[in-house]
């Protein structure tokens, strides 16, 4: 393809008209002002701002993962805190469709420390990688299961602890091995990537997995299975996940002077965010309402975790740049991870613990040998009694003597 620049009057000042030519196409493009050579006035602080990001983005923004790990972690304690009182109160409860928990503060509290911890994990995202970040929301599955042995009585079983431990390892290696994101700069770019056939059948398989646990299978089986509202709250977050994508986009492109009022993707993702949350919101309280707190936000951060790396892939078809140790990598991740929650919810009724564990110890000195018993005059009776003699003794068993001195 070749490029062709003309002007009319042989100069660049302003007025003057400069002709582009590339293929059969002609552009016709009007100087209006000429770049000043003179330096910006905010260039010293422009300057100031890259060099403190240089040096210190990556330090803020792992301190702002740390904190966003121990607000939402202390929030869902906050939450659960609030539906024990509703209980209390004998109102209706969150798993049997009672929304009396909108009026106690302290789930507020919960809801609003959970809203501050997703803004600044949203801004650690914008100082440090995503491969650093990501795998450090799962401090708050460790930071939610020891606030709840300390400020709600509950614990797990040994085996539920180590199942959470490998939760964690599981998802870890299976992020540091998902494939990087495409950048998309435009609004229109996210719209072109939505509008793929890959992801609306994508979209589609998810939306009716949802309204069958919705209105099939939770009312029968979500009292007793805590996957069923887990898998509900994962499945919705992967669409809120989107939708603050590409309203970030949006955003940045707003700030940049583009015409995104105009295009209806901000006004659709705006509706899918807010239906998005209230469903999670929803469910998630009858999770918590019904089951231990220490399981439930383990298998609810393994489930949201695979989901949204899974709808990344298919939005942004990141498997075309993954490498043969990225797949085994994430594959093993995946892997780990079904066996952390299986040992969380197929053991989670036994009473197992470290001091229930059989224990060995190796004896230093043998033991004493007993002493051979005497039998004395006066106990020659007692003996007789006790003697048993078989009717019919076996041929290769000799009669036995019994001798008693006197």
């Amino acid at each position: 393809m070749e490029l062709r620049v003309g002007s009319t009057n042989g100069s660049c000042e302003n007025g003057s008209i400069v002709s582009l030519y590339c293929a059969s196409q002609e552009v016709l493009c009007q100087i209006v002002r000429g770049i000043s050579p003179e330096e910006p006035n905010n260039a010293t602080l422009i300057t100031w701002q890259e060099r403190v990001r240089k040096r210190y983005g990556f330090y803020i923004g792992v301190g702002l993962a740390f904190l966003s790990c121990l607000l939402i972690g202390s929030s869902v304690i906050l939450k659960k805190k609030g539906l024990i009182r509703l209980v209390a109160t004998g109102a209706t409860r969150a798993v049997n469709g009672g929304y009396g928990y909108l009026k106690d503060p302290m789930w507020w509290a919960g809801f609003a420390t959970m809203s501050a911890g997703e803004v600044a994990n949203f801004g650690a995202y914008a100082f440090a990688p995503a491969t650093v970040v990501t795998p450090l929301g799962a401090l708050s599955v460790l930071i939610s299961a020891i606030f709840s042995s300390y400020c709600l009585g509950e614990s797990l079983n040994l085996l539920g602890k180590l199942g959470c431990i490998i939760c964690v390892a599981g998802s870890t290696v299976m992020v540091i091995h998902a494939p990087k994101e495409e950048k998309v700069t435009t609004v229109v770019e996210m719209a072109s990537k939505m509008k793929d056939t890959g992801f609306v059948v994508f979209a589609v398989l998810l939306v009716v997995s949802c309204l069958i646990l919705i209105f099939i299978v939770a009312p029968r089986y979500g009292q007793r299975n805590i996957l069923i509202y887990i898998i509900i709250c994962s499945v919705i977050g992967s669409f809120s996940v989107t939708a603050v994508k590409g309203l970030g986009v949006t955003i940045r492109n707003f700030f940049q002077g583009l015409p995104v009022v105009r295009h209806p993707l901000p006004y659709i993702l705006s509706l899918i965010l807010g239906l998005s949350i209230i469903i999670q919101v929803n469910f998630l309280n009858r999770a918590l309402d019904i089951f231990n707190t220490s399981l439930v936000f383990p298998i609810y951060y393994v489930f949201f975790t695979t989901v949204v790396v899974v709808s990344s892939i298919v939005l942004f078809k990141e498997w075309y740049t993954m490498s043969a140790v990225d797949i085994m990598g994430t594959l093993s991740g995946f892997v780990t991870i079904i066996l952390g929650v299986f040992m969380l919810h197929a053991f989670k009724d036994l009473d197992i613990n470290q001091i229930s564990l059989p224990h060995t110890h190796k004896n230093t000195t043998p033991a004493p040998a007993p002493e051979p018993t005497v039998i004395k005059l006066e106990d020659k009776n007692v003996l007789v009694d006790n003697i048993e003699l078989a009717s019919t003794p076996s041929p290769q068993q000799k009669p036995k003597v019994f001798m008693i001195d006197s």
